[in-house]
């Protein structure tokens, strides 16, 4: 039976963790020059509504290192939803390829795609959910910190799809998740529910971005405004202008803390130079580990 990966919550506690050690290996097989190709003679589909460099490049330089093939499909080759429906392109793409990745704005055109598609569709993005950035971030941490015993994660900013990822994993994951934002921007209300009534971490929702730092191992941050979000730029920026990431604010966190950001980065907003080129950032090995998790997750579907 074919396995997509839509939400982190489609995989287990124990399944994460396998992922985290087939990440790991095949990460040190790059760094020493070796070759590790299971996915000979196999294609992936990438289908992009929303453009992205790092999505493309770590997918496409990924299924490479695998030893596949990946098809870049621009917007204006698909026009998934609207030229063509969603139903039929996850239908025919099943016929030529063995595993679909799709960057979207709809979370319901993800659904659809995977509901359709006869092969494993992977999440990329949606305005809903991030799933393979935070498994990147949560990936990381571990990495940086060693484990992820009484891990305080504080998120500064818009409860965005990055976010509700966060949440995600705390339905999976033990931790303690402080989300800080401005009223009126907290994270989708079905899956704050569902992370909570798994009973494993603790999550709050708060206003004051000191509060949410104070003893946080990890300082996380992204763009006040989305792509498909621009119209309300500037009010964004009014009143997200309180909860910037910068040297003050990071004060209040331990001295060790880990500062996190998904790019692009809009430097002087949401983060200042100061701390995302500072001692304490990992924002880059982030954004490399994003085609090291990926890998291990197309090769986890694709078994």
């Amino acid at each position: 039976m074919k396995r997509d990966f839509i939400h982190i919550t489609d995989f287990s506690s124990d399944e994460i963790q396998e992922i985290f050690e087939l990440t790991a290996k095949m990460k040190t097989l790059v760094k020493a020059g070796r070759e590790y190709a299971p996915l000979k003679g196999k294609n992936m589909a990438m289908i992009f509504a929303k453009p992205s460099a790092r999505t493309r490049i770590s997918f496409e330089t990924g299924m490479s290192q695998l030893g596949g093939h990946a098809i870049y499909l621009s917007p204006d080759d698909i026009g998934i939803g609207k030229r063509e429906a969603v139903k039929d392109i996850a239908r025919v793409i099943s016929r030529y390829d063995e595993i679909i990745m799709a960057r979207l704005f709809d979370h319901a055109h993800m659904l659809e795609l995977a509901e359709f598609a006869t092969v494993p569709v992977i999440n990329g993005l949606t305005d809903l959910n991030h799933p393979c950035q935070v498994m990147a971030d949560i990936f990381t941490v571990l990495e940086h910190r060693k484990h992820l015993n009484d891990l305080k994660v504080a998120f500064v900013g818009d409860g965005n799809n990055v976010a509700n990822s966060w949440i995600n994993l705390a339905a999976r994951l033990p931790l303690h998740f402080m989300l800080a934002s401005p009223s009126g921007y907290d994270p989708d209300e079905t899956i704050l529910k569902n992370a909570r009534s798994a009973g494993i971490s603790r999550i709050e929702i708060v206003r004051d971005p000191v509060e949410a730092v104070t003893d946080a191992d990890v300082i996380y941050t992204d763009v006040w405004a989305s792509m498909g979000q621009e119209v309300e730029a500037e009010k964004r920026r009014r009143d997200f202008l309180p909860f910037q990431v910068n040297g003050e604010l990071i004060r209040h966190a331990r001295k060790d803390v880990l500062i996190m950001h998904c790019l692009p980065a809009h430097r002087g907003d949401e983060i200042t130079d100061e701390v995302i080129d500072g001692p304490n950032s990992i924002v880059f090995d982030e954004a490399e580990n994003r085609m090291h998790v990926q890998k291990a997750i197309i090769v986890k579907l694709l078994k």
